[in-house]
């Protein structure tokens, strides 16, 4: 069974096998880390079309005789201040991943972790009182690489507190984590409270 260390004690802890030991699945992972992404883009983008730019629809100059090659609109894409073409325009970039998918995704990234020997458990109750100088002493006795993810749930404020100021050091609540925070952090610190949640989650 793999072992964790317990953040600021020098014992280890047991990992329950049901999230932990769970085969790397590559494509699965990449495909849920890419819907996380695409979830969080705003999608706000926009351009301006030939149709919707300010210009007049006037022609340039007259067909002929000028001597100079005929012309419409000035407001095309090819000229300075015209229309994009095929530019971005508002849209959702979500991506539908599997539930099932989506939890085994989940458990082979913190798989990952246990066989790095990346991740530690937190004692949440050591941090009532929240304390950035006891938080940066116990990830530099464990040897925690940067970045971090601290995974608690809503009620550990004062674990959040601690930890939160650290640098690159990401904390989240353990309902709003996603495959791409968990594979894409070098450790992984989860709460006890937390870890009960994540079984019930994705065991």
């Amino acid at each position: 069974m793999a072992k964790a260390t317990v953040l600021g004690k020098s014992t280890k802890a047991d990992l329950p096998k049901e999230l932990f030991a769970e085969p790397f699945h590559q494509s699965l992972v990449h495909e849920a880390a890419r819907a996380d992404l695409n979830a969080r883009r705003r999608g706000t983008a926009s351009t301006l079309t030939r149709g919707e730019v300010a210009f007049t629809t006037a022609k340039a100059w007259r067909q002929k005789g000028t001597g100079r090659a005929r012309v419409g609109t000035l407001g095309v894409p090819n000229r300075f201040g015209g229309g994009v073409a095929f530019g971005p325009k508002p849209r959702k970039y979500t991506v539908k991943v599997n539930r099932k998918a989506r939890r085994k995704a989940m458990r082979s990234a913190l798989s990952v972790h246990a066989e790095r020997d990346s991740v530690a458990v937190l004692d949440a109750k050591d941090f009532e009182t929240p304390s950035t100088k006891s938080a940066a002493q116990a990830l530099a006795k464990w040897g925690a690489r940067n970045p971090i993810l601290l995974l608690v749930t809503a009620e550990e404020i004062g674990a959040m507190k601690s930890f939160r100021n650290l640098p690159r050091t990401q904390v989240l609540e353990v309902g709003a984590a996603g495959v791409a925070d968990v594979i894409g952090a070098a450790a992984v610190v989860i709460s006890e409270t937390a870890l009960e949640t994540l079984k019930e989650r994705l065991g």
